[in-house]
C-alpha cells in the first residue's frame, strides 16, 4: 500500500537525523505529548521568504522530504523534493517547523528501520488522538492525517485539511484495512497558540464493547477462510430450501390439492420467500454486515429489542430443526433396516440411537471447521441434484412393471384428471402448512453472514438466485409428478379392466387397461399412487437407490446448515451482551473464531430433542419461530423506510416499503394458518423478550430505525404542537432550574422532578463563567456526560449548559433560548443564596436581577431554601455517598474535584462545582487554571481501599438533607401559604406533587390572609374555590393576625441583618451618597427603608407565623414577596426573603407570571 519514497536514497541518508524524532520506537507504544506540547508547531512563512533559498533550513527539508504513505490521499501524487518551490507555494501559509517527538525520547529508530508493530511505515507518525483511546488496552495505531497531508502537499499546496478517504469513515480496525482520524475541527479551526482539544476520538467514534470485541476479532482474522457468493450463500440456501419434502411430501401434496393448486401452494410460498429475500437484501446492502445473519440483520435495523427476541429464538429454533432433520434421516435408514430385517431393538429406540450417533458426526464435520463443513455441504448438494436428475429422467422412461403401481408415464387424461384437487381428510390450507417449511432456509447464508468475503453481494445474489431454482424445482416437480402417476393404484398386477367393462371405466389408468376404482371405494385402500405412497417417487426414479441418498443429502444438509447457524447466530448475540448471563458463549475459538461452546450447546439441545424423539408437537413451532423471524425482517424494512432516515440508503434498490410490510402481515398469517396455537406461543415468547430487554436497556447504540423513528415522531409531534394555541387546562409547569451540574444539588433536582416528571419539562440550567476562553468542546463533552448521569438516575430532565460572562447574562440567554416550540420553560427555579451575606454584593445584585428577569420574560419564579444548603459539590466522592444509582458494569472511576471554599447555593455558575462521574469517556476533565477557573484540586480516582475523608458534622446533614426528597414522605403535611394570587401556581405545584407516590401521604392544609371579624366567611370562599378546582385539602387556616407587629428582638435581629448594606445617605454629603450608590447600587437607602417598613415587618411578622403552624411540615409551599423593580434595592429584597425563610423546614417560594393556571371550566 506505500507509495515508493519520493527521498533518493542518499537524500534518505542525510536527512534521517532530521528524521530521528518523528518515528517511535519500534513496537513502543509511546505516552503522549505533554499538556503542553501541541501534536504539531508551526510558524508563519514569512513574505520575504518566499523563493530564497535561506528557506532551505533543516526543518524546510524535513518537510519537504520525508517519505510518505499513499494511504491518506490517494488522489495526491508523491511529489519530489523541492524545497525552493514548497516555500513559494507556502507564502503566508502555516509551515510545519518541527513536530512534537511522540515518544517523548530524544531519539528514535531512523526510517529505515522495519516498520512498528501496527505500523506500515516505519516513518510514519502515530497520531496523539490514537493514543487516548478507551479501548480496553487495544492498540489503536493511526497515521498522523498531518503528516501524511503535509508531505503530499494536498493539491499541490501544504495544508493539514485531508482529501476524502474511506479510512476516515471506518468504525474500527476492520479487516478491510486500517481506521485513519482526519483532522479535527479544532485543529484545523482554533487560534495557533490554542492547545488542541485532547479527545480519544476526534468524531466522536466511541466503541461500544461489542464494538471493541469485533474490532479485536477483525485484527485477529488473518488467514481466516472467506466464502463468496456460490459456496457461502447459494449452495447452502439451495440445501436448505430442498429438504425431505421435495422427495416423500411432493407426490403425496399434488395427490390432495391436484396440479393447479398445488403450483399455487409453492408459488405463495415463494411469493413469502422472495418479498423476506428481498428485505434481507436491502437491510444487509445497508453497510457492511458482520456475524449473526438474521439476529445481526434485525438487531442494527429494529435495534436490541427485537433483535435480542428473535435472536434468541431464532439460535433455538436452528438448534431444534439440528434434532429435526436428524430424526428425518433417522427414519429414513430404520425404514431400510426394517426393509433388511436389520432391526437393533425397536422402531423408536433405533431412531434415537441412529440420530445420536449422526448428530455426534455432523458435530465433528462442524467443529473441524468451515472449509471442512463447505466441502461436505458441496458433496452433499452434488448427491442431491443428482437424485433430483434421476427422478426426472426415470419419469420419461416407462416401464411395464410399475403401472401397476400407477406410474403410466406422461399422459394428458393423467394431467387433466390431476389437475383439480381431490382432498382427503386434508384442507387447502392443512396441505400448505405442511409444505410451506419447505420453503424456508432461505437464511442459510446470511446467518454465516461473517463468513462472506462480500455479504453485501453475496447474500442478495445467493438468496435470490436460490429462491428462483428452488421454486422452478418444485413447480417441475408438481406438474412431473401429476402428469405420469395417478392418484390410486393397487400395485396388483392383475387389476386391469376388461374389454366388456371399459365403457364403464372413467379413471385415466382405464385408458392404460388398469381398473384402480376398488382402491377408492375399500375401506382399505391401495398403499400406492399419490395419495397414498410417499415413496412415489422412488418408483419413477431411473435408478431408486439415488433417491434415498437424495433423502439422506437433503436432510444431513439441512441438519449441517442449522447446526453451523445457530451457534454463529447464538455467539453474536452473546457478543452485544443482550444477556448478560450468556457472555461466556461469545467467546471464539482459532483463525475462524469458531464458536465451540456454541456448537457444544446446540449440539446438546439437538440431543434432547431427539431422545425425546417427540418432533411432530416441535415442527409447527420451529416453522412459526423462523416466520416470526421472516416477518422481523420484513418489517425491518418497512420501519427503516417509514422512519425516512438519512442512513437508510441500501445498494439493492429493488424493494419496496409496502411490499416489505405486505410480506410481514403475510408472514403473520401464515403463523396462524400453519398452527394457530404455535403461532400464539411465538407471539408471547417474542413479546416476553422484548418486555425483558427493553426493561434491562443494554448499553448500545446502533443507531436502529427505532431511533430515527422516535425522532420523526418527536419532530412532528412538536410541530403539530406549535400550531395550537396554549390552554389553561393543559398548563403545566415546565421549569428552568438552575442546578449547575446536575448532581450539585440533588435536593433541587428531585423535589422539581417530583412535581415535573411524566407532567412537565424539566432543564437543568448550567451557566459556565469566568472562562477567558471558553472551551466550547468540553462543553459539549460534558452536555452529553451529564445528560447520561441524568438518564442513569432515572431523572426526566434534559441539562443545558451555556457559556456567558456572568450569571445573570447565562440566565438571560437560557430563559430566551431553552426549549423548542410549545416545549418551552415558563418557570425559572433557584436554590437560596444561602451565603449572601459572606461573598461580594454584586453576586447577589446578580442573583436578585435574576429573578426580576424572569418576572420581565413572563416566567413564574421559585426560590428553593433548605437550612442546610443545597450545594454538595465540595464534597469528595459525594456521588458514592449520595448511593448514586450508576453502578453500571462499565462504570471504572468516580472522578470528583474537591474546592475548598464552599460553593454558594445560589451561584450555579462555579465551574469549581464539578462532581462528575465519567462513565467510560475518554476524556479526562481537566484542571484548566490558564482558563480563569476558580482553582480545583487535581481530579481524584476512586479507589475502593483507599478511605475517604471523614465529613464534618455539616457536611453530614447536608448529605442526609440533599437526599430527603427521595425518601417516601409518610404522614405529614404539605402547608400551602396562598397570600397573594399568582394565578394558582402556588396551588398547582403542591397539588401535583401530592399526586406522587412518595407525596401522596401528604396532605395539603392551606393558609390564607384575612380580617379576624370575616374568618368564617374567608374560608367558606377558600374551600369554595378549591372544591371548585377539585383540590383537596385537610384544612383551611384563615390568618387574621398577619398585620400584627413582629416582636422585637426580631424587628431587631433584621435591623442588625441590613446594617452593613445600608447606604445611610443622611450621614453623608448628596454627590458622595450618589456615587456610592452607582457603584454599588445594592445599598439599601434610608427613604426605601422607611417607604418599605410596612413590607419589611410582614415578612419579619409572616416568619414568626410560619414558625408557629408550619415547623413540622415536610414542605412549605409559599407566596414569594414582589419587588418593584429600580425601587427596591437587591439587599433588600434579599434580607425580605431571607427574613420570611429563615430556621424553616424545606420551603418553596413561589410567585406565578399572574396568568390562570387553574380553571374549574370543563
Amino acid at each position: 500500500m506505500s507509495a515508493p519514497s519520493s527521498t533518493p536514497p542518499a537524500q534518505a541518508e542525510n536527512t534521517a537525523p532530521e528524521n530521528e524524532a518523528l518515528a517511535p520506537d519500534a513496537g513502543l507504544r509511546p505516552p503522549g505529548p505533554t499538556p503542553s506540547q501541541s501534536r504539531f508547531q508551526v510558524d508563519l512563512v514569512a513574505e520575504a521568504a518566499g523563493a530564497s533559498t535561506e528557506d532551505k533550513s533543516p526543518s524546510s527539508d524535513a518537510s519537504s522530504t520525508l517519505p510518505s504513505s499513499d494511504k491518506a490521499t490517494p488522489a495526491a501524487p508523491p511529489e519530489g523534493p523541492d524545497p525552493g518551490a514548497g516555500g513559494e507555494e507556502a507564502k503566508g501559509r502555516f509551515r510545519v517547523v518541527n513536530f512534537a517527538d511522540p515518544s517523548g525520547a530524544g531519539s528514535g529508530s531512523p526510517p529505515e528501520a522495519a516498520p512498528a508493530e501496527g505500523l506500515q511505515n516505519g516513518d510514519t507518525v502515530m497520531s496523539e488522538t490514537s493514543l487516548h483511546s478507551s479501548t480496553g488496552g487495544q492498540h489503536h495505531y493511526h497515521y498522523d492525517t498531518h503528516t501524511h497531508t503535509y508531505y503530499l502537499r494536498t493539491f499541490g499546496h501544504n495544508t493539514i485539511d485531508a482529501v476524502p478517504n474511506i479510512d476516515f469513515y471506518r468504525q474500527t480496525a476492520a479487516p478491510l484495512g486500517e481506521k485513519l482520524i482526519r483532522p479535527t475541527l479544532s485543529e484545523l479551526h482554533d487560534e495557533l497558540d490554542k492547545e488542541p482539544f485532547e479527545d480519544g476520538f476526534a468524531n466522536g467514534d466511541e466503541l461500544t464493547p461489542a464494538e471493541e470485541a469485533a474490532a479485536k476479532e477483525a485484527a485477529e482474522s488473518k488467514g481466516v477462510v472467506k466464502f463468496g457468493w456460490i459456496k457461502g450463500v447459494l449452495v447452502r440456501c439451495m440445501l436448505n430450501i430442498w429438504g425431505v419434502m421435495l422427495f416423500i411430501r411432493m407426490s403425496w401434496i399434488v395427490g390432495q390439492a391436484g396440479i393447479v393448486l398445488s403450483c399455487v401452494i409453492v408459488l405463495m410460498a415463494t411469493v413469502v420467500t422472495t418479498i423476506t429475500g428481498l428485505s434481507t437484501s436491502a437491510i444487509a446492502t445497508n453497510g457492511f454486515v458482520r456475524g449473526g445473519g438474521a439476529y445481526y440483520l434485525i438487531s442494527r435495523s429494529l435495534g436490541p429489542e427485537f433483535g435480542g427476541s428473535i435472536g434468541l429464538i431464532f439460535a433455538f429454533a436452528n438448534a431444534v430443526a439440528v434434532a429435526m432433520y436428524v430424526v428425518g434421516f433417522a427414519e429414513t435408514v430404520q425404514e431400510l433396516l426394517a426393509g433388511a430385517d436389520a432391526v437393533m431393538t425397536d422402531p423408536v429406540n433405533d431412531i434415537r440411537i441412529i440420530g445420536t450417533i449422526t448428530v455426534i458426526l455432523l458435530l465433528g464435520i462442524s467443529v473441524a471447521g468451515m472449509e471442512w463443513e463447505a466441502k461436505a455441504q458441496i458433496f452433499l448438494l452434488i448427491v442431491l441434484i443428482t437424485a433430483i436428475i434421476n427422478y426426472f429422467i426415470g419419469s420419461f422412461i416407462p416401464v411395464k412393471s410399475k403401472e401397476s403401481m400407477g406410474f403410466f408415464g406422461y399422459d394428458g387424461s393423467i394431467m387433466l384428471e390431476n389437475m383439480g384437487p381431490d382432498f382427503r381428510g386434508e384442507t387447502f390450507f392443512s396441505v400448505f402448512a405442511i409444505f410451506f417449511p419447505a420453503a424456508t432456509g432461505i437464511l442459510a447464508g446470511a446467518n454465516i453472514s461473517g463468513d462472506l468475503a462480500d455479504p453485501q453481494l453475496a447474500i442478495p445474489r445467493g438468496t435470490l438466485l436460490a429462491i428462483l431454482i428452488t421454486g422452478i424445482v418444485y413447480l417441475g416437480v408438481a406438474f412431473s409428478t401429476g402428469s405420469c402417476i395417478v392418484r390410486d393404484a393397487s400395485g396388483n398386477i392383475n387389476d386391469t379392466v376388461s374389454s366388456q367393462f371399459m365403457t364403464n371405466c372413467t379413471d385415466a389408468a382405464c385408458k392404460f387397461g388398469y381398473d384402480f376404482s376398488s382402491c377408492r371405494n375399500s375401506k382399505l385402500g391401495c398403499s400406492y399412487g399419490l395419495q397414498k405412497d410417499f415413496q412415489v417417487m422412488s418408483i419413477v426414479s431411473g435408478f431408486s437407490p439415488i433417491i434415498t441418498a437424495g433423502i439422506f443429502s437433503a436432510t444431513l444438509s439441512s441438519a449441517l446448515a442449522s447446526l453451523v447457524s445457530a451457534p454463529k447466530v447464538f455467539q453474536a448475540l452473546c457478543k452485544d451482551n443482550i444477556y448478560p448471563g450468556l457472555s461466556m458463549f461469545a467467546k471464539g475459538y482459532g483463525k475462524n473464531n469458531e464458536p465451540l461452546r456454541g456448537y457444544i450447546l446446540t449440539f446438546c439441545i439437538a440431543l434432547a430433542f431427539i431422545l425425546i424423539a417427540q418432533l411432530n408437537v416441535i415442527a409447527p413451532i420451529i416453522s412459526n419461530f423462523f416466520l416470526a423471524s421472516y416477518a422481523l425482517i420484513n418489517f425491518s424494512v418497512f420501519h427503516a423506510s417509514l422512519a425516512n432516515s438519512p442512513g437508510w440508503r441500501p445498494s439493492f434498490k429493488y424493494y419496496n416499503m409496502w411490499v416489505s410490510l405486505a410480506g410481514a402481515v403475510l408472514c403473520c398469517v401464515v403463523m396462524f394458518v400453519i398452527n394457530w396455537w404455535a403461532a400464539l406461543l411465538t407471539n408471547v415468547i417474542v413479546m416476553g423478550l422484548y418486555i425483558y430487554v427493553s426493561y434491562k436497556k443494554p448499553d448500545v447504540n446502533w443507531g436502529s430505525s427505532t431511533q430515527a423513528l422516535t425522532y420523526h415522531q418527536a419532530l412532528t409531534h412538536t410541530l403539530h404542537l406549535s400550531g395550537v394555541e396554549d390552554h389553561i387546562k393543559n398548563f403545566r409547569p415546565q421549569c428552568l432550574v438552575m442546578t449547575g451540574y446536575p448532581n450539585s444539588r440533588p435536593a433541587l433536582l428531585h423535589l422539581v422532578h417530583s412535581f415535573t416528571k411524566n407532567v412537565g419539562l424539566l432543564i437543568c440550567g448550567h451557566v459556565r463563567t469566568g472562562s477567558r476562553r471558553p472551551n466550547f468542546k468540553e462543553l459539549a463533552t460534558d452536555q452529553s456526560r451529564y445528560q447520561r448521569w441524568l438518564l442513569k438516575n432515572e431523572t426526566k430532565a434534559f441539562y443545558t449548559p451555556v457559556f456567558a460572562e456572568d450569571m445573570r447574562q447565562g440566565t438571560q440567554y437560557l430563559l430566551q433560548a431553552a426549549g423548542l416550540g410549545r416545549l418551552r420553560p415558563n418557570t425559572l427555579v433557584l436554590g437560596f443564596k444561602n451565603d449572601w451575606r459572606d461573598g461580594d454584593m454584586m453576586n447577589v445584585e446578580t442573583y436578585i436581577h435574576m429573578i426580576h428577569d424572569a418576572f420581565d420574560f413572563q416566567y413564574g419564579a421559585v426560590v428553593l431554601r433548605l437550612k442546610e444548603g443545597l450545594d454538595v459539590s465540595h464534597i469528595q466522592g459525594q456521588d458514592e455517598l449520595l448511593s448514586s444509582q450508576e453502578k453500571s458494569s462499565g462504570m471504572k472511576d468516580v472522578v470528583v474535584s474537591i474546592d475548598m471554599s464552599k460553593d454558594s447555593d445560589g451561584d450555579s455558575s462555579k465551574p469549581s462545582s464539578k462532581a462528575t462521574s465519567l462513565q467510560n469517556s475518554p476524556a479526562i476533565q481537566k484542571d484548566d487554571d490558564d482558563d480563569g477557573k476558580a482553582p480545583t484540586q487535581p481530579l481524584l480516582k476512586k479507589d475502593k481501599k483507599s478511605p475517604t475523608l471523614p465529613l464534618n458534622v455539616s457536611d453530614q446533614r447536608l448529605l442526609e438533607a440533599s437526599q430527603q426528597f427521595q425518601k417516601k414522605q409518610g404522614k405529614g403535611t404539605v402547608d400551602v401559604w396562598w397570600l397573594f394570587d399568582d394565578g394558582g401556581l402556588t396551588l398547582l405545584i403542591p397539588y401535583l406533587l401530592t399526586n406522587k407516590k412518595r407525596w401522596k401521604d401528604c396532605k395539603i392544609r392551606v393558609f390564607i390572609g384575612g380580617k379576624i371579624n370575616r374568618i368564617d366567611h374567608d374560608r367558606r370562599a377558600m374551600a369554595t374555590l378549591l372544591s371548585k378546582f377539585r383540590i383537596d385539602f385537610s384544612d383551611i387556616t384563615v390568618l387574621g393576625d398577619i398585620n400584627t407587629k413582629p416582636k422585637k428582638e426580631s424587628t431587631s435581629a433584621f435591623e442588625e441583618m441590613i446594617e452593613p448594606y445600608r447606604l445611610k445617605e443622611d450621614d453623608m454629603e448628596q454627590e458622595a451618597a450618589e456615587r456610592l450608590k452607582n457603584s454599588e447600587p445594592w445599598r439599601i437607602t434610608d427613604n426605601e427603608l422607611e417607604l418599605y417598613r410596612a413590607k419589611t415587618n410582614r415578612q419579619i411578622r409572616l416568619n414568626e407565623l410560619l414558625k408557629e403552624h408550619s415547623s413540622t411540615a415536610n414542605l412549605i409551599v409559599m407566596s414569594m414577596p414582589l419587588a418593584r423593580k429600580g425601587t427596591v434595592s437587591s439587599a433588600l429584597y434579599m434580607a425580605w426573603l431571607e427574613a420570611l425563610s429563615k430556621d424553616l423546614p424545606p420551603i418553596l417560594l413561589v410567585r406565578g407570571n399572574h396568568q390562570s393556571v387553574l380553571t374549574f371550566y370543563s
